[in-house]
Order: structure tokens, then C-alpha cells, then sequence
């Protein structure tokens, strides 16, 4: 399912779904960095850890 699917969706809960995915990543990446953990995402079908470091690299941009 596309972003374009998920907001044309007749289910009020599916159509705000993505942001709540959204709101839930940013969480997860906040509290990495206050912890000093990493986090796993999947890249190119592999796993992949990104150090809290690297988040706090990429939220300076």
C-alpha cells in the first residue's frame, strides 16, 4: 500500500496510520539519542544499526 492508498483508505484509523508511524519513528530516534543507543531500520532488505551519533548527525541538518 502506497501513501496515496493509506489516505484515501475508508477506515479513519488506516488513514492516520502514517502519521502515527511517523510520530512513533521520531520517538524511537529521540529516545536513542538520550539513551546513547542505536536503532535498527531495514535498508535494501538488510538490517542495518544507526548509532545515536549518527541520529544526532542527521537531526543537525
Amino acid at each position: 500500500m502506497t501513501k496515496q492508498d493509506i489516505s484515501k483508505a475508508k477506515n479513519p484509523d488506516q488513514r492516520a496510520s502514517l502519521a502515527a508511524m511517523q510520530r512513533a519513528a521520531q520517538l524511537a530516534r529521540q529516545i536513542a539519542i538520550q539513551t546513547n543507543t542505536g536503532i535498527v531500520v531495514v535498508r535494501d532488505g538488510k538490517p542495518v544499526v544507526i548509532s545515536a551519533e549518527e541520529l544526532r548527525e542527521a537531526g543537525k541538518t
